[in-house]
Formats: C-alpha cells, sequence, structure tokens
C-alpha cells in the first residue's frame, strides 16, 4: 500500500501538491485558556457615602459622617504579604469638557488625624478653577479629568482604608504603584 501511494504522488506534478497540501484541514483540538498574565485581582475596593445615604460600616465606624455637599469615599486595600513594595497614587479632580489647553484646578487638600484615635483621613472643603494655558485651539473640546494640584502618594497599608471628605462634583481616582527590583546601594 505504501508502495502504491509512493508511486502515484511521485507522478503528481509538485505545484498540484502545494496547493493540495494548502488545502488540508488539520483538526484543532481546544484546551484551557492561557490565564491573562496582566490582569490582577482586585487590590482596592471603592464606597461612596453622601450626607443623605450615609451607611455605618464597622472598620470605619470611628470616622464622622460626611457633611451636607459632600461626598466620603473610602478606599478598602486588600491585604499583601509585600505590602512594602506598593504605593498607592491619589488624584483628585473634576470630569469637565476642556479644551486643548493645560487646566488644572484649585483646592486644598488637608491631612487630618481622628481625635482621640490618631487615624489619619483627608479633605477638600471646596474646588475651584485654577490655572491653565492660554493657546489658541481650533479642536472641540473634550471631556477630561482635571487634576487639582499634585498628586498624593500614600504607602499601602491595608489594616485600615483611606477615607477622603471630597465635594460632590469632585471625582477621586487612583493607581497603584510596584516597586520592582532591589535596592542598589551607593558607593
Amino acid at each position: 500500500m505504501k508502495i502504491l501511494l509512493k508511486n502515484q504522488l511521485n507522478k503528481i506534478p509538485m505545484a498540484t501538491l502545494l496547493s493540495v497540501s494548502a488545502t488540508v484541514i488539520v483538526p484543532a483540538y481546544a484546551t484551557s485558556p492561557v490565564p491573562n498574565q496582566f490582569s490582577q485581582p482586585a487590590m482596592i475596593t471603592m464606597h461612596k457615602n453622601t450626607h443623605e445615604n450615609y451607611q455605618l460600616i464597622d472598620n470605619i465606624k470611628m470616622f464622622p459622617k460626611p457633611a451636607t455637599k459632600q461626598v466620603q469615599h473610602i478606599l478598602e486595600l486588600a491585604q499583601r504579604d509585600d505590602e512594602a513594595s506598593y504605593k498607592i497614587e491619589i488624584q483628585i479632580g473634576q470630569n469637565k469638557l476642556v479644551d486643548c489647553n493645560h487646566h488644572r484646578l484649585s483646592g486644598k487638600l488637608v491631612e487630618q488625624n481622628l481625635s482621640g484615635w490618631g487615624y489619619p483621613f483627608y479633605s477638600v472643603d471646596s474646588i475651584t478653577v485654577g490655572p491653565s494655558t492660554m493657546m489658541m485651539c481650533n479642536e472641540p473640546k473634550t471631556a477630561k479629568f482635571v487634576p487639582m494640584g499634585q498628586s498624593l502618594s500614600i504607602n499601602y497599608d491595608s489594616r485600615l482604608p483611606k477615607i477622603f471628605y471630597l465635594p460632590e462634583d469632585a471625582t477621586l481616582r487612583y493607581r497603584i504603584w510596584q516597586a520592582k527590583g532591589d535596592y542598589h546601594y551607593s558607593n
């Protein structure tokens, strides 16, 4: 049988064999998907409380209720073995329709300590329009996050949630930074 098949294949021109081999269907077998190496479990859970819909959460019940027209932003951090390798960058601002200029908002972020407990929390009383460049813009306005001042960098510490009291029209955004590699020494 092998010899007969070999003789028949030798009689077929090479161009025909190439076209036939290109149309051969190879069966595929399904395998489980490869896990996404870039996805991480959620490290921060976010809650918001206003004066009207305030919900008492056990691990933050010692913090004051938000004032009228204020929102309490609560960042609960997942416990990690290597917390010293992480930092959280916090930006406070507003989503606005802006032109091509660089815009900033003005406001004062104040770190306070909870009386009798010593736990830190942060507050902003008001946010106003800040400086911007004055370039001529031909493009239409677009929606962007406009930050207030500089970013706040805090250590990753899951023992206590991070609490922020902000005006109703403010937005809090955050990202996690991770240190990779070892320390290097100067000579």
